[in-house]
């Protein structure tokens, strides 16, 4: 049984060893307890009904019911349901998924017992916990997605160092209209000028280098 006002804490990951570890980690601090274990989504689902934890910590890939699968269904069925992500996984494309099904937080299972112990913490207290390296990915992403199709296009005839009259022709549109894209390219990006704006799409993907 769990003390009382302890955080009660449910761990989801398909490998014991790992189960283990965090669960040794955790017990270090007398505010925490492990009341369950998950090896999957399916099982997390089944664990959180019976057992209701303050706090879940999921691993993202896992096979069957993978950790965003589970997220989604288990806020779904239990909306205040506080899950903090913790996985290898840094991939950005998982971050941002994890975020906008609802995730309180996104850790790697390289960080330290003190960041971990802080961020199951701050998410049982209502808040969440993302690291400052993933938060700047994420605004990263963001970026990426306000640039608009057409507005890609234009930074890539920038990358190529065309004038606005060349890229004017080459995507058919007037030359005013690629001088508002331009201008609004470089306000999403940041940057004081053309070489700057085609160095910040290097930087986050917008462009690629030619033959790769």
């Amino acid at each position: 049984m769990a003390p009382p006002n302890s955080i009660r804490v449910l761990l989801v990951d398909d490998h014991s060893v790992v189960r283990m570890g965090l669960a040794a980690v955790l017990s270090l601090d007398e505010d925490l307890t492990v009341v369950a274990e998950a090896e999957d989504g399916t099982q997390a689902l089944e664990k959180y009904q019976a057992e209701r934890p303050d706090v879940v910590l999921m691993d993202v890939r896992m096979p069957g019911l993978g950790g965003l699968e589970a997220l989604r269904a288990l806020l779904a069925a239990s909306p205040g349901a506080r899950v903090l992500m913790l996985t290898t996984s840094e991939l950005d494309d998982d971050i941002q998924r994890a975020i906008d099904a609802g995730a309180r937080g996104y850790l790697q299972k390289s960080v330290s017992r003190e960041e971990l112990v802080r961020a199951i913490h701050q998410v049982h207290a209502g808040g969440s916990y993302i690291p400052e390296a993933t938060r700047r990915r994420l605004l990263q992403l963001a970026k990426r997605k306000h640039l608009s199709n057409r507005e890609g296009e234009v930074l890539d005839g920038m990358r190529r160092g065309l004038s606005n009259r060349d890229i004017a022709l080459t995507l058919s549109i007037s030359e005013h209209t690629v001088k508002a894209h331009v201008k609004a390219i470089l306000h999403k990006l940041e940057s004081a000028d053309r070489a700057e704006a085609v160095a910040r799409g290097f930087e986050q993907g917008l462009l690629r280098v030619e033959g790769r």
